[in-house]
């Protein structure tokens, strides 16, 4: 609390001297006044009085908005730590007998280290005989340096020191740039790919909204029919011959004598029985 308090600017009543030097919002010279003037201009105008340099004599205070010059000095201090390079040396060894596929691998891990704003530091070993060959590795190092000249400069000329002799290579660009770079980079491929997508689909849909749709046919259970059971077949009557006309003359008298069964006569209820009649008491005279 005590370092942010000596930080900050004194504030309107926290001045403690009889004049200042009164600075106005848009940047006017209004002169040498005194404190309780100052004050009574920065209530007039809803303002601060800011003391923006107490090393003068006297102090000269402002009239401006504090909390919004608070916000703005938050902003630029935010802005001056992003764009803030971190220098990062990155380091390649090479051999004095170095494959040509290896030498284009390490030159491309150098290329990607100088474009990401990093510095790059090329070592050559020496081993055994080879230390009495010292210009085969200046050499090797200057053919490095021209293949990536257009992405760096050379901060420290090929050095040997004991067995390894070392190039110093600067990035042409800032961190930040750098950064800003690959990040609208990123941007650009995510929206081609975007792009490209959408692109692909954009048939697809059109497609489906110009064919009609047609209903698959529907295909029919195979219906399974129940057995039917077999109903007895009558024997059919073998005909006969035709019959005669002697036996024809034969058969119908008989036919005719044939008697009709006699149907019986409906039996007739009982008739009822006459009720007996009483006998009447006879009366005795007395003899």
């Amino acid at each position: 609390m005590k370092g942010a308090d000596i930080n900050e600017p004194r504030i309107n009543d926290k001045i403690r001297v009889p004049e200042v030097r009164l600075v106005g919002p848009e940047g006017e010279q209004v002169g040498i006044v005194r404190l309780e003037d100052a004050l009574r201009l920065a209530q007039e105008a809803d303002l601060d009085l800011v003391e923006v340099a107490p090393e003068s004599r006297p102090p000269v205070a402002k009239l401006m908005d504090y909390g919004k010059f608070k916000y703005e000095a938050a902003v630029k201090a935010r802005e001056a730590r992003r764009n803030q390079s971190n220098t990062v040396v990155k380091e390649i060894r090479f051999r004095l007998k170095i494959d040509p596929h290896d030498y284009e691998t390490k030159k491309g891990h150098v290329v990607r280290f100088l474009k990401a704003g990093d510095k790059v530091k090329v070592t050559i070993m020496f081993r055994g005989r080879e230390q009495s060959r010292p210009d085969a590795g200046r050499r090797l190092l200057q053919r490095l340096a021209e293949d990536v000249a257009d992405l760096s400069i050379i901060e420290h000329a090929p050095v040997q020191e004991g067995r390894n002799m070392s190039l110093v290579l600067g990035p042409v660009r800032k961190k930040s740039e750098a950064r800003d770079e690959a990040r609208r980079e990123r941007e650009a491929k995510v929206a081609a790919e975007t792009a490209e997508r959408e692109a692909r689909k954009a048939p697809k849909s059109a497609a489906k909204v110009a064919a009609p749709k047609v209903a698959a046919p529907k295909v029919a259970a195979p219906k399974v029919a129940a057995p039917k059971a077999a109903a007895p077949k009558a024997a059919a009557p073998v005909a006969d011959a035709a019959p005669s006309e002697d036996a024809a003359t034969e058969a119908a008298p008989a036919a005719e004598a044939k008697p009709k069964p006699a149907t019986k006569p409906a039996a007739k209820a009982p008739a009822p029985k006459p009720a007996a009649a009483k006998a009447a008491p006879t009366k005795t005279s007395g003899t």
